[in-house]
């Protein structure tokens, strides 16, 4: 199911053309208050988000759905200030289009999206363990992590700290999901946007500087929800200049 929040209705029609293509039914809608309503009606998988609505403005729009979705969020948007681009994914967009875009663009962005997630692995069939130290992550074989108190659970896609459980985006979900993977291997920010992109780590494609930040944002976010601190992390250690990984086990 795709949802179209948009009040231009020939960008409205073009995006409800690109996701039907894509193999979506798609409703529509020509304000955020209206989005807000059928994202808690309809429950979709992706949906697109146009940052200059008239009635509420797409930053409080994607606020609100991320109180009840963990939806996929494109956000489509005809300022090109940074500033307004790290706004939208702080306000809970997984990603981020720029007007006039590309059809093709996004529909293979949604594309990249809906290959997420990734299927759980066989049991008996672990993420590969190499660089893993044995107190800092634990897998059971089938897709449970644990580490300083913080629980993964691929099949039921859930997280917890200290027993309370999180209500994260499937993009900080996965950003999480590839460091437990990773134990104390740095991922650079590179390797997370292919990640993201469901891409080889060494895919060698272009990875852009906006790509790079969007990934500090969603890390930033993904920080604020665990409770964890960049000065003494518990989980989440940035390497200076390189990217991201486990901060290490026993605490």
């Amino acid at each position: 199911m795709g949802l179209v929040i948009e009040d231009d209705q020939d960008i409205r029609e073009l995006v409800r053309t690109v996701l039907t293509q894509a193999g979506f039914a798609v409703t529509v809608a020509g304000s955020g208050s209206e989005g807000v309503k059928a994202a808690r009606i309809l429950n979709p998988d992706v949906i697109t988000l146009d940052l200059g609505l008239p009635d509420i403005d797409g930053f409080e729009v994607s606020r609100q759905i991320r109180e009840f979705s963990d939806a996929y969020i494109v956000m489509l948007t005809a300022r090109a200030e940074e500033l307004d681009t790290l706004i939208g994914l702080e306000s809970g967009a997984d990603d981020y289009l720029t007007k006039p875009f590309r059809p093709r663009e996004l529909r293979a962005r949604i594309a990249a999206m809906m290959r997420r997630p990734r299927s759980v692995p066989d049991a008996g069939e672990s993420a590969p363990v190499s660089d893993r130290p044995a107190d800092a992550v634990s897998d059971s074989g089938n897709g449970h992590y644990s580490h300083n108190g913080l629980e993964l659970s691929y099949a039921s896609r859930s997280v917890s700290v200290d027993g309370q459980e999180l209500n994260l985006t499937r993009t900080e979900f996965e950003l999480l999901y590839a460091l437990l993977e990773a134990g104390r291997t740095v991922r650079t920010k590179s390797d997370l946007v292919r990640r993201l992109r469901d891409e080889d780590y060494d895919v060698g494609s272009y990875i852009s500087e906006a790509d790079e930040r969007s990934v500090e944002v969603h890390m930033g976010n993904l920080r604020k929800k665990l409770g964890d601190s960049p000065q003494q992390p518990r989980w989440l250690q940035t390497v200076r200049g390189v990217g991201y990984r486990l901060a290490p086990g026993g605490r």
